[in-house]
């Protein structure tokens, strides 16, 4: 039996990941090289184009040099910088430093929210492609891949000319990437991060004068080690593996082990990698003897695909959330629509409605030859017994139908619901969803209890202009604290007010040019900002509930009180209607 070939495993590097993407989704690459998700036409959309002060940032000037740009995260203590371009390091930007530390440093910096779940995506859908180099390629987050290139590497004329491949199309994708290929995932990556960027390894190699880092330990370990004076990876040979087992006995963890991540290194423990498998996507296509050019024939077309999904769906057991019609044209173009819909479902005489009218105007031009649906996106979905579904059907459209037909009349993104949101604050109280799907967070029932009256101003329905009395129908206190508007307006306005009484109420005010008189005012109900969310000079809000001399009721808030040392004078603004 002939002995098997030695392992040899390919890691890649994308030091800029998050930066190259950014760069590609608003400078793309030649169609050839789009790393985008196949669709029905069998190629990616184009981004929208990025704000003046980004294009600026990413476009070379006459010097061919870019301006600073750092892409940021929301975290605890404010905006946090993740990646950035170039210029932004030499500006004295690095990852994990706050933006306004950055802002210090260089005022002009542009900035681009973050993206990880997108990044991460890209990563899996490039692992795929990678698949051209091994047989199978698996994920190494949060920038990079390992490929495993055993017996490969004469396909390509050596393994010098493998890497340079990797390198060449690598850089016509738009990615910065490092390359190494190694015996072991450890020590490829090791080579990769710590490397000259394109480093091949032997067997018989040592990686003796590589920093303790390439042994992919956390940050803690690595301070113990330095701590210990322990900095290269032949240093360690040099201890004692007693000591160091003595050391890091409890530690099960390979990240926080050195010795575990040395056994990897070497060979002498498995190192067990997950592997990234493509998912079938279910399609189905119809090639056409003759080009069809009317709409009738195009109608039956589409009747006999969605048929035919649905049987694939079936025989799968899962429905379909999203599907993508592609059209191929006698004159190349291609044609695509794509409908999702609330519910999976394989319901050809449902599904081939809903793109009936996204087919009105589609121009054939010379005709047709190619008609291809896929569903890119599917959910399980058991089998049901048809009389009783056809029974429910007898008596009225389903509500995912009505929600899936009024989609393909007005639109993606028509149809919404509000969703409660847990926030004090009422424009954060909710926010707009699927049409079918759930809360996007706790239940806000036990956030909005009745917060306690500002010191000085008990709650009390105040009567003004000499009119005495409650407001007719006035919920006790724990009941008001709940009751909102009838209407919110999407943002607050800010009113003038003309004349306040002693205990700092309005009673007369200008909003949209017209002066109110205020008869009748029920508060305060004081929120205080969410400091979690917001920066420290954010103030709070006193709302009132007023009623001015025409009976019409208003809910107005004051922002901030005075000499709370988070501004000047406080300020009003009219945030709702209450009939």
């Amino acid at each position: 039996m002939p002995a098997l070939p030695p392992r040899r495993i390919l890691s890649i590097w994308l030091a800029e990941l998050a930066m190259d993407r950014w760069r590609m989704l608003y400078n793309p690459p030649p169609l050839g090289e789009v790393a985008a998700p196949q669709g029905a036409d069998g190629g990616g959309s184009a981004a929208s184009p990025p704000p003046t002060c980004l294009r600026q940032a990413t476009s070379p000037k006459e010097g061919g040099s870019e301006s600073p740009l750092v892409l940021i995260a929301d975290s605890a203590h404010g905006p946090r910088i993740t990646a950035a371009n170039l210029a932004g390091y030499a500006a004295g930007a690095q990852a994990g430093m706050m933006l306004a530390d950055a802002r210090a440093l260089c005022p002009q910096v542009a900035t681009a929210p973050a993206d990880p779940a997108g990044d991460l995506l890209f990563l899996e859908q490039l692992a795929l492609w990678a698949q051209r180099w091994g047989p199978w390629s698996a994920l190494d987050p949060p920038d990079g891949l390992v490929v495993d290139v055993t017996g490969v590497a004469h396909l390509y004329g050596g393994e010098a000319a493998l890497l340079e491949d990797a390198r060449r199309r690598l850089a016509a994708r738009g990615l910065a990437a490092r390359l190494a290929i190694a015996p072991t995932a450890g020590a490829a990556w090791a080579l990769a991060h710590f490397g000259d960027g394109a480093a091949i390894m032997q067997a018989v190699d040592s990686l003796d004068h590589l920093p303790v880092a390439a042994l992919r330990l956390d940050p803690a370990t690595l301070l113990v080690l330095r701590r210990l004076g322990l900095k290269r990876i032949g240093e360690l040979s040099g201890v004692a593996r007693d000591a160091l087992a003595r050391r890091f006995r409890t530690i099960r963890a390979p990240a926080a082990n050195p010795l575990i991540r040395l056994d990897q290194l070497c060979g002498r423990v498995p190192e067990p990698l997950l592997p990234v498998v493509a998912a079938e996507v279910p399609l189905v296509q119809r090639r056409l003897l003759e080009p069809i050019r009317h709409r009738s024939l195009l109608d039956r077309v589409v009747d006999d695909l969605c048929a035919d999904m649905a049987r694939l769906l079936e025989s799968k057991a899962v429905g379909a959330r999203r599907l993508e019609l592609g059209l191929w044209k006698v004159d190349g173009e291609v044609v695509v629509r794509a409908l999702e819909m609330a519910m999976a479902s394989r319901d050809p005489a449902h599904i081939a409605r809903l793109f009936a009218h996204r087919l009105d105007n589609i121009d054939a031009g010379f005709g047709i030859e190619l008609a291809r649906l896929r569903a890119p996106w599917t959910e399980p979905l058991a089998l049901s017994q048809r009389d009783l579904e056809a029974a429910a059907e007898a008596h009225g459209t389903s509500l995912p139908a009505c929600i899936d037909r009024l989609t393909a009349r007005l639109g993606q993104g028509a149809v919404r619901r509000p969703l409660p949101r847990a926030s004090h604050l009422p424009e954060r109280a909710q926010v707009w969803g699927e049409p079918l799907s759930g809360a996007p967070s706790t239940s806000v029932d036990g956030l909005r209890h009745r917060p306690t009256p500002p010191p000085g101003h008990p709650e009390h329905t105040i009567p003004l202009g000499g009119r005495v009395g409650e407001w007719a129908g006035a919920a006790s206190s724990r009941e008001a604290g709940k009751e909102r508007p009838l209407k919110l307006l999407d943002r607050a306005e800010p009113i003038a007010v003309l004349y306040a009484s002693p205990d700092g109420l309005p009673r007369r005010f200008r909003w949209r040019g017209e002066v109110h008189e205020i008869t009748r005012a029920e508060g305060p109900e004081r929120i205080a900002p969410e400091w979690w969310r917001e920066r420290g000079t954010v103030r709070l809000r006193d709302y009132y509930r007023i009623e001015d001399g025409q009976g019409r009721r208003y809910w107005i808030y004051r922002a901030g009180l005075p000499d709370d040392g988070r501004g000047g004078v406080p300020e009003w603004f009219l945030q709702g209607l209450c009939g």
